[in-house]
């Protein structure tokens, strides 16, 4: 060929030996395997398969229902998991908000109303002042709710906090503390670092 040039060839390289690692045993038939694999689509048993469902779902609720009560990540609900769904509930739960009150002050008005039926002029006042106790609850909450995510930005990635912290800050402030779940793990006060 033209303008080409020739170069030795290459020494062939020393053959490899080639290790086998194996598994140890040989490999099972197609028969075998598929009939290891194979279950019955309906249980034999079906009043005992549906015993041992109903147990184990018994089961897993008390668990959720204890982790509730203790705080125990493994077994809370997927919306309470994690750590910054944990800094949440404690800074909610350690602080005290207008939100948390609103509950007790509208039952209270509502049995108020009952009575207030002869009286047209109070029932006026009634309404006004739920109304405004729902406003400046609703203000408070907002308001702490903007404090927590600049808390949550300093002390997490922005990847790690998960969507609508926000309102789940902001849920949890409505509830009375005793009826919160999971049950609050700080005191009043006792502000997460």
């Amino acid at each position: 060929m033209i303008g080409r040039r020739s170069t030795p060839p290459a020494e062939p390289e020393p053959p490899v030996e080639e290790v086998r690692g194996g598994k140890g045993r040989p490999t099972p038939k197609r028969k075998v395997a598929e009939a290891r694999n194979r279950r019955p689509l309906v249980p034999d048993d079906r009043k005992e398969a549906k015993r041992r469902a109903r147990e184990a779902r018994n089961e897993a609720y008390a668990r959720q229902r204890r982790a509730m009560a203790t705080g125990d990540e493994r077994y809370l609900p997927a919306r309470d998991k994690g750590p910054v769904r944990r800094y949440v509930r404690d800074y909610v739960d350690a602080r005290w908000s207008v939100a948390e009150f609103f509950m007790p002050v509208a039952l209270l008005m509502i049995v108020v109303m009952f009575f207030a039926g002869s009286v047209p002029e109070l029932a006026t006042v009634v309404v006004f002042g739920m109304y405004a106790v729902l406003f400046v609850a609703i203000i408070d909450s907002l308001i702490m709710v903007f404090l927590l995510k600049r808390r949550l930005r300093k002390k997490f990635d922005e990847q790690d906090i998960p969507g609508w912290t926000g309102f789940y800050a902001f849920s949890r402030s409505f509830y009375w503390r005793r009826l919160r779940q999971p049950k609050p793990q700080v005191k009043r006060g006792q502000f997460p670092s």
